[in-house]
């Protein structure tokens, strides 16, 4: 008998948060789509934290709903509680976070992917890509089988050549005891990808009968939950929340963990990869932090169904015996019994600087990535890449123009733009500090700013979209009639303002420029407005937003304009920057190896400046 050969459209490798959202696009968009799992029980497994969303990330999980994605909808399905962070700032960093019931998100994703047409699900482990002439053709699996494609996606997640390490104990595995993949790493070097060692980790799991909850602190959900999914009902999810609880290390932990700190994988140099700077270890943020006397600990419930209690902010690699010691320091924690211990893994993923900004690799053609793989860390940063590499792998088999999503639309520009553009030497943490435009781009719009694009692309329906159209008017008319809509310095106007602690009236004003007031907003003046009718909650949230801070919006949008201009400029494919006389070497180098497509794109290399930029437009115009 010969090996087994097949053709697809689209070939997936992995099949986690980036996978998944990867091969629903693919699918959806009408390809014959293989993913392939070294295990089909881990389908958009949550090997860490038990959450989805965060301060920055929820942005990231609306705007994958907003283009058509299925992150948002799941987590809608099988949250256990919801908060919305960061209400008492303004709306630009607020963002919503769900806890998850672990299991029910692997189960309903993994029916969802099991259910959708064009697609199969295939239990291989990946071993080589099969290139010709630079361009991709498939890939091969261990029992080699040959696997045709016209495009492929690599989603390997933490799973290359992965070990999981605490104390002096090393398994070659990944995640949850799952087999590692051990042999694709080596086709890709022979390919020409440069890959490198990151590290990530994880806290111990504990026995929810062994805590006692009366010396911590409990956290609810929101009373009124907020979905992630602008498809989802919101009155559909209203729902009983489980609670989170919140206690804190001491100053006996931290001796512990300095005592045996050169027990720790970390510092003893056993691991080699570099680990994510916003997510450190209890290790590290001790020897780091060493002035801090406490750092919290969140114990989050891994499910409805399971005794397991996540030890969130106290992920370690240290001994099994060291666990259990500073563990029992923690108020709450002194009788805990472990269920799985905490553990550092290491991992196999790309260098920097290998991608074009629509993710596809520049050394083979046809050959796409996405998540932990490009050395991003996070469920959301994963399948926000997920959803791009898969509608470019789509677009490059049909031989269309690929998506590329700037940094002034969304979050999704920014993670993007910066993996391809920026130096980092640790896994990428997608924050709300990087988005220079992030008072355009806030959780609340982002159907507004990218449902359009899913439309296009075609993984949004026409009724969808039409109904974003609608509402877009919606806000528009309702603004533009608060602007023009003024009440006069009567008695009845200035009692009203009273009541609200508002300052009085010396002449008539605009019912916008009262909601522009920092005590007052669009719910607060209903009493002055009586043209006012009843509008949907996110349509009276977009109005309140938009004029309350339309001078920082306008500021923001002219800012854009310029940003466009940049991103206009082109830089010819053929350029060879040897030929630039008066760049600076390291600027020569950076470009040489970049290769980016714009101006833009340039001026966020780390290492070249605006001299340089100035120096190659110049150039760029002489050569016209």
């Amino acid at each position: 008998m010969g090996k087994v050969v097949e053709q697809h459209d689209v070939v997936i490798v992995g099949a986690g948060h980036a996978g998944c959202e990867a091969a629903l696009a693919s699918a959806r968009l009408g390809m014959d789509t293989i993913v392939f799992t070294i295990s089909i029980d881990s389908v958009a497994l949550m090997p860490c934290n038990p959450n989805i969303g965060g301060t920055s990330k929820g942005h990231l999980v609306r705007e994958v709903d907003a283009l058509g994605g299925e992150m948002g909808k799941n987590i809608d399905k099988t949250f256990i509680q919801s908060k919305m962070l960061n209400k008492s700032k303004g709306p630009a960093v607020h963002s919503l976070r769900a806890q998850a019931d672990k299991h029910d998100y692997t189960r309903e994703m993994r029916k969802t992917l099991e259910n959708t047409d064009n697609l199969t699900i295939k239990q291989a482990e990946v071993s080589d890509i099969l290139v010709e002439d630079g361009v991709i053709k498939g890939v091969k699996t261990t029992t080699g089988a040959t696997y045709y494609a016209k495009s492929v996606v690599l989603a390997t997640g933490v799973y290359l050549k992965a070990k999981c390490i605490h104390g002096d104990v090393c398994q070659e595995t990944g995640p949850n005891g799952l087999a590692a993949a051990n042999y694709l790493t080596q086709s890709l070097i022979d390919n020409g990808i440069e890959m490198r060692r990151f590290k990530t980790g994880t806290p111990a799991r504990v026995d929810k009968r062994t805590v006692d909850f009366s010396k911590m602190e409990e956290q609810f959900g929101d009373e009124r939950i907020v979905p992630f999914s602008f498809t989802t009902d919101p009155e559909s999810i209203q729902k009983d929340q489980v609670s989170c609880w919140l206690t804190y290390t001491n100053e006996e932990t931290h001796e512990i963990i300095k005592e045996n700190i050169e027990r720790s994988p970390l510092f003893s140099g056993m691991i080699e990869g570099t680990g994510p700077r916003y997510c450190p270890s209890i290790e590290d943020k001790v020897v780091k932090f060493a002035d801090k006397n406490r750092h919290q600990v969140f114990i989050e419930p891994e499910g409805l169904y399971t005794n397991e209690m996540y030890l969130g902010g106290m992920s370690s690699s240290l001994p099994e015996d060291v666990q259990y010691a500073m563990y029992h320091t923690v108020p709450g924690l002194e009788n805990a019994k472990i269920v799985r211990n905490a553990y550092a893994i290491e991992y196999d993923c790309i260098e920097y600087g290998q991608l074009l900004p629509d993710l596809e690799f520049k050394a083979v053609k046809g050959l796409f990535s996405a998540g932990q793989f490009n050395g991003s860390s996070g469920y959301e940063e994963a399948a926000a890449q997920g959803i791009v590499a898969g509608i470019n792998a789509v677009k490059y088999a049909r031989g269309e123009e690929t998506l590329v999503i700037d940094r002034s639309r969304g979050y999704i520009g920014v993670l993007i733009d910066d993996l391809v553009t920026k130096e980092s030497h640790e896994p990428y943490r997608m924050m709300t500090s990087r988005a220079e435009y992030r008072l355009l781009l806030r959780q609340d719009n982002a159907d507004l700013r990218l449902t359009p694009l899913g439309y296009e692309v075609g993984l949004i329906s026409k009724e969808r979209y039409q109904s974003v159209v609608a509402k877009e008017k919606a806000i528009e008319k309702e603004i533009a009639r608060l602007e023009e809509t003024y009440v006069g310095a009567n008695k009845k106007v200035q009692k009203v303002l009273e009541k609200l602690e508002s300052t009085t009236l010396k002449t008539a004003t605009s019912l916008a420029e009262l909601i522009r007031r920092p005590e007052l907003d669009y719910e607060k003046i209903k009493e002055l407005d009586k043209e006012r009718s009843e509008l949907p909650e996110d349509v009276k949230e977009q109005v309140n937003i938009n004029i309350k801070y339309s001078g920082y919006i306008e500021r923001q949008k002219k800012q854009v304009e310029n940003f466009k201009k940049i991103e206009s400029k082109k830089i010819p494919e053929d350029i060879d920057y040897d030929d630039v006389i008066s760049l600076r070497i390291e600027a020569r180098q950076k470009l040489q190896k970049y290769r980016p497509i714009n101006i833009g794109q340039a001026s966020r290399i780390s290492g070249v400046s605006p001299a340089d930029i100035s120096v190659l437009l110049i150039y760029m115009e002489q050569k016209k």
